[in-house]
């Protein structure tokens, strides 16, 4: 046994969050891709049966009510809240994340008000968000520009009424400062959207601590909500009264039942819902999120760091020197919980690696990604990921 594999078992011997993994459905592979999509809640299929066959099958339209149907998106938001550092209230769990994108950005120009005619939106961001950005720019009649976000703090101006960043960049793992670039968005007069997708469920986010006003992020990377589970919008307690959501809808109307051919939008995080949650999905997201039971942040972030470090130690000492080169920084002030890899041949690196039974992500053109869920993933997997890594770049 090498030294490094050694070692790997010394750290999961001492690892506090090691028992976590028996929460999860997982086989022999290491599954180096939660930050794509987590792994399964060993408790979820049960709760689904559930949903299935009692609640739709048996009570049918009594469950709207009896089942808590009707409340789950302010609930199960609720679940979410203190996982990216929030106060109960402030969530709504609902739609996709484009589309809350959409409905964060509009409202936070509508909040903005009159004479800030420019939105800056991250120019490194997921192509999606990007083309939300410049949608709901035509629509609000303002210009969009992209700066990166190194960039924010000289593109501000009294002409800047929405700045939308990522807190995570999802091709190299790089986190950004949001408690500064937050302040400098408000510094500037303007309205901060922030992007959770590669943050919530990994790190501390701190949404009310740095005064964050709008947020989004989906559920199915590190909150293990299942493929396509539905994605949550957070809005800050004080301006839930200005929110004015583009897309009104019966589920967000004061009274919803009223069927009133006027809109009167409800008070609180219920203005971010539109129409008939999906419930099928969602009530497999609150039972996944019960994975979290007893769980700190904090410990999730400390043995992400580790493992990260670990990883990287495992990928210099296996790998031939130059084959591959990191692009998520060192600074673990800087890092995320995934670490991106620089290879000539990515894709077809990664197709051999996920045939040996390491499961990460190829990002063009040249990206390996490999995603740090530390519910579930341990040192052995990660030294073992780095010496088939190695094995492969050198074979």
């Amino acid at each position: 046994m090498s030294e490094l594999a050694s070692r790997a078992m010394e750290l999961d011997s001492a690892d506090e969050l090691a028992g976590l993994r028996g929460r999860f459905v997982l086989d022999d592979v290491v599954y180096l891709d939660g930050n794509s999509l987590g792994a399964l809640p060993a408790n979820v299929p049960g709760r689904v049966e559930d949903v299935v066959r009692r609640q739709w099958g048996e009570l049918r339209i009594r469950s709207w009510d009896e089942s808590g149907w009707w409340t789950a998106p302010e609930r199960i938001g609720d679940r979410i809240a203190p996982l990216v550092g929030a106060a109960a209230g402030q969530i709504v769990v609902g739609d996709s994340t484009s589309v809350n994108v959409f409905k964060a950005l509009v409202a936070a120009v509508r909040m903005a008000g009159e004479g800030r005619d420019e939105i800056l939106v991250d120019a490194t961001t997921f192509p999606t968000d990007g083309y939300i950005a410049e949608s709901a720019a035509r629509m609000t009649g303002r210009t969009l520009r992209p700066v990166t976000p190194a960039e924010v703090g000289s593109a501000l101006s009294g002409r800047t009424a929405a700045v939308l960043l990522n807190h995570v960049d999802y091709r190299t793992g790089r986190l950004y400062d949001l408690p500064s670039l937050t302040a400098a968005v408000h510094a500037a007069g303007a309205i901060a959207v922030w992007d959770l997708c590669h943050s919530a469920g990994a790190l501390p986010v701190g949404l009310d601590e740095h005064g964050v006003d709008l947020a989004v992020g989906c559920t199915y990377k590190y909150l293990n909500g299942g493929p396509g589970s539905p994605a949550y919008l957070y809005v800050r307690r004080d301006l839930q009264d200005r929110f004015d959501s583009p897309l009104p809808g019966w589920n967000s109307h004061a009274e919803p039942f009223g069927m009133r051919p006027g809109y009167e939008p409800a008070s609180g995080a219920v203005r971010g819902r539109v129409g008939t949650p999906d419930i099928l999905s969602m009530l497999a997201l609150e039972a996944a999120l019960e994975v979290w039971g007893g769980v700190s942040v904090e410990a999730v972030r400390a043995k992400s760091l580790a493992l990260t470090d670990f990883f990287l130690e495992c990928v210099d000492a296996y790998t031939p020197a130059g084959r591959v080169e990191s692009v998520t920084p060192a600074a673990h002030g800087e890092r995320g919980s995934q670490v991106a890899l620089r290879c000539d041949d990515a894709g077809d690196v990664m197709k051999r690696l996920i045939e040996r039974g390491v499961v990460g992500d190829f990002r063009h053109p040249d990206v390996l990604r490999f995603g740090f869920t530390p519910l579930y993933v341990g040192f052995a997997d990660v030294e073992r990921a780095a010496r088939v890594l190695g094995e492969t770049v050198a074979g």
